[in-house]
């Protein structure tokens, strides 16, 4: 039998697969009122097959939270709950929702008038930027106790169980790490101490839930600090809360301000399961692997393998809600993959915005219902097969329309292709790879190399025609730009373009960083060289780590802004910046690029002109606009759309979401 979808019983709810959908933040509520916006996002997994559904987090206090999150702070926020909850359990989900305190990790801005973030000492957050308040014991036993309420409430409203938050950097968290429990009481100290709060904290949940009733911890496996616990401290924490009441364990990794890259592309597909394993192997009840698992196949073997028991997956299941019912009814190929860009979701977190998904234009919008086919049937032309032409393909074919894509390379994909040649980046090819089925599944008649006219789509007798032709490079006005070793930053990209030595790439957007981090990478040592030399022992972790990213190339990256990565996402552009850096790319901010000749690149500083040497100079100035079609079909009878680059550009994300729309609207 499949393993993914063997029954497993925690406590002593039976929950019919393997399959748990992790927490994560949605902000899809408003002055913490549960919307519908929310309950339909959550009964879609329900529906699509996730055995377990944890939503959250939820509030336990106004001070440990904010009002985008989900209430449970208060009894009037009981109806919301149950309509959350009978969302998941009516659509044959197992509902469980997380409690939390955001702890020093609570943004002031976001709290009540005159107050301020609390903890157990006052160390100041390198996440906010704030100082906590340091918390009374009387605070402490109430916080204990507003815990306890929330959970009551939760159970009140039909949740099935309850999931405790107890690292990441929050308030229990908080209490555990020495570096951010500076207290002399019985709150801290010791071990003993500092593991007080969080067993208070299950004690109190378990007494007022019962004892029939699921409690999850979900706790770090690594806090990935310098200062922070590991795995033997978590693991004796983690035993402590089994005897405190813990049914079962859902193991994290890191805090928010650990400078490890956690859920970004670059970090490998489950990557962190071997935390899973270690917990396993310490504890008796049930365990719950998490972190970048988007694959079934990986998800199989984990559990084959005994690094868990269940399979925690969050932005898989936003990218592709019915995951678990493709795994079920051998329709694997049709799974549409997470492919870790944050742009839709830990990018629209921190700017409040409700998430989204790159992958899924749908998600975060299932509120406003699933498309419908239009009564008047149309006969479509999609003109570029990029990111927003399938997109527009599929959306329009799901309408009814008979939609024929033309694409005048060898392969649709468009810039992704771009975007998934840097090493770490290959995700998204899945992408290209997940929408080409898509296209086939649903019937989507898809020609390649053909360059389609006005004429052609004028004698072709369409209705509509939506265009996304996409973009090109900008060949910038700059003297000795048009030198035979003067390449585009896409053709190098594409494979079409070698570089030497000393390289100088122009332009410090996304495509700038990211071809800069893949010259960077030529000539590093491989992978299964670096395992091999370490299993052998025959050089230092530290040689071993600089061999990894020492190069063969020489890379400057020039930007005449003051900051480079722009218009990269804020999730992941901490980590592209690190990058640079560790792989010794030199940076030059502020500086413009007045000339190119046979000594190299001739910059303007601050200080006045240098000249870097150059064999290889890189252009990625930028994008513009290809939209060759538009102006000739201007008198036609066609219905004619304009989306993704070929409008305006913009990211992948925006471009996807042009082209869902415009196949939606027809």
């Amino acid at each position: 039998m499949d393993p993914l979808f063997q029954p497993i019983v925690i406590n002593k709810s039976e929950i019919k697969n393997r399959f748990y959908m992790v927490t994560m933040h949605l902000n899809m509520c408003m002055n913490y009122e549960v919307s519908d916006r929310i309950v339909e996002f959550y009964a879609e997994r329900a529906k699509g097959g996730c055995g377990a559904v944890c939503v959250g987090f939820c509030s336990i206090n106004r001070i440990g939270s904010m009002p985008l999150n989900i209430g449970a702070h208060d009894d009037n926020y009981i109806p919301g709950l149950a309509k959350l909850a009978a969302g998941i359990n009516d659509n044959g989900g197992f509902s469980i929702a997380q409690i939390n305190h955001t702890g020093r990790n609570g943004y002031s801005m976001a709290l009540p008038k005159g107050e301020s973030p609390v903890a157990p000492s006052a160390v100041p957050s390198r996440l906010t930027g704030d100082t906590p308040r340091e918390l009374t014991h009387d605070e402490i036993l109430q916080i204990i106790d507003d815990f306890a309420q929330a959970a009551r409430r939760l159970r009140e409203a039909g949740f099935g169980g309850v999931e405790i938050l107890c690292g990441t950097g929050y308030l229990i968290s908080n209490f555990l790490t020495p570096f951010t429990n500076l207290r002399d009481d019985e709150w801290g100290g010791s071990e003993e101490n500092r593991m007080r709060f969080g067993i208070e904290v299950f004690k109190a949940v378990r007494n007022i839930c019962g004892d029939d009733y699921p409690i999850i911890g979900r706790l770090n496996g690594n806090d990935m600090l310098e200062n922070g616990l590991r795995g033997d401290d978590l693991r004796r924490f983690a035993k402590a809360l089994e005897g405190a009441g813990a049914d079962a364990f859902c193991i994290n990794v890191g805090w928010h301000e650990a400078r490890i890259p956690q859920i970004t592309m670059g970090v490998p597909r489950a990557n962190f399961a071997y935390l899973a394993r270690g917990m396993k192997q310490a504890l008796t009840k049930p365990v719950i692997a998490s972190h970048r698992i988007n694959d079934v196949d990986d998800m199989r073997m984990l559990l084959e393998e005994g690094f868990c028991d269940m399979i925690g997956t969050g932005r898989g299941l936003i990218a592709d809600p019915q995951m678990p019912l493709k795994a079920l009814q051998d329709r694997e190929e049709e799974i549409i993959h997470c492919i870790a860009c944050g742009q839709g979701c830990f990018d629209h977190v921190f700017t409040l915005q409700p998430v989204e998904c790159m992958v899924n234009p749908e998600a975060g919008h299932e509120f406003e219902g699933a498309i419908v086919e239009a009564d008047e049937k149309k006969k479509l032309a999609v003109v570029g097969g990029g990111p927003a032409g399938m997109a527009a393909a599929m959306a329009a074919r799901k309408r009814g329309h008979d939609v024929t894509l033309f694409e005048r390379s060898e392969m649709v994909g468009g810039q992704l292709w771009l975007a998934g040649a840097p090493p770490g980046r290959e995700e998204f090819l899945e992408m290209i790879y997940d929408y080409e089925t898509q296209l086939a599944v649903l019937d989507v008649d898809v020609k390649t190399n053909i360059e389609v006219s006005a004429t052609d789509l004028e004698a072709g007798g369409f209705d509509a025609v939506i265009l996304a032709t996409g973009g090109e490079p900008i060949a910038p006005p700059i003297p000795g730009a048009d030198n035979p070793n003067v390449i585009q930053a896409w053709d190098f990209l594409e494979g079409f373009e070698p570089v030497d030595h000393n390289v100088v790439i122009v332009g410090g957007g996304a495509v700038g960083v990211e071809t800069a981090l893949a010259i960077a990478e030529i000539g590093t040592m491989p992978a299964e060289t670096i395992k091999f030399l370490l299993i052998e022992k025959a050089e230092a972790p530290d040689t071993l780590r600089e061999l990894a990213m020492k190069g063969s190339k020489n890379v400057t990256l020039v930007e005449m802004l003051p900051r480079i990565g722009k218009d990269i996402g804020k999730s992941t552009r901490w980590t592209m910046m690190k990058d640079l850096s560790e792989y010794g790319v030199d940076v030059r901010v502020k500086q413009k690029v007045l000339e190119i000749n046979a000594a190299g690149v001739v910059l303007e500083t601050e200080s006045g002109k240098e000249t870097i040497p150059a064999d290889t100079v890189v252009l990625a100035i930028g994008t513009k606009p290809y939209n060759p079609l538009e102006e000739a079909l201007k008198e036609s009878s066609m219905e004619v759309k304009v989306v993704g680059d070929a409008n305006k550009i913009a990211t992948a994300f925006e471009a996807v979401h042009s082209g869902y729309r415009a196949g939606r609207s027809l």
